[in-house]
């Protein structure tokens, strides 16, 4: 399983429990993997990931005004119209050195108990599961797939946004 494979952040939980909605994401995920893959080699941050109005619905953050604009390119390229997306990309110019994605931005340390998965201990530390994907970037320095977390490894989890 990989980064994308399934919908999160703030509406993905009932957006996956509309009958058609897991479909959709896996189409509209299957059209758009170019724009995924260039959002994450351009170390735009997704907040959101999920279908919403029958359309992909993506909120982010981009490290950089140039990371920004390769992601939207590819958008275009994907679908000039922009019939079957929403992205809502911002930029945060202080992600550009790094810091605050290996966590600097004043998170704890958790220490991977056997059972745990990243949804998991985002139920735990935040009261939602679907915000993993904040603690998987957080430590983007340790992690490769936020699945494949071992047990004892330190996890920065960050303070919520």
């Amino acid at each position: 399983m990989g980064l994308f494979d399934k919908m999160f952040g703030r509406g993905a939980e009932s957006a996956s429990q509309q009958p058609q909605a897991e479909k959709r994401f896996n189409e509209l995920k299957q059209k758009y993997q170019t724009v995924l893959t260039t959002a994450d080699q351009q170390q735009v941050q997704f907040q959101n990931l999920h279908v919403q109005d029958n359309k992909l619905f993506i909120k982010g953050t981009a490290p950089s005004e140039e990371a920004k604009s390769k992601f939207w390119d590819q958008v275009k390229l994907v679908s000039p119209n922009q019939d079957d997306i929403t992205a809502d990309i911002s930029v945060d110019a202080s992600r550009a050195t790094g810091a605050a994605v290996g966590g600097a931005s004043g998170g704890e340390t958790y220490t991977v108990k056997a059972g745990d998965t990243l949804s998991k201990i985002s139920k735990q530390q935040y009261g939602d599961a679907n915000e993993y994907i904040g603690i998987f970037y957080a430590n983007r320095d340790k992690l490769k797939d936020p699945d494949k977390i071992q047990v004892g490894q330190q996890l920065t989890i960050p303070a919520r946004s």
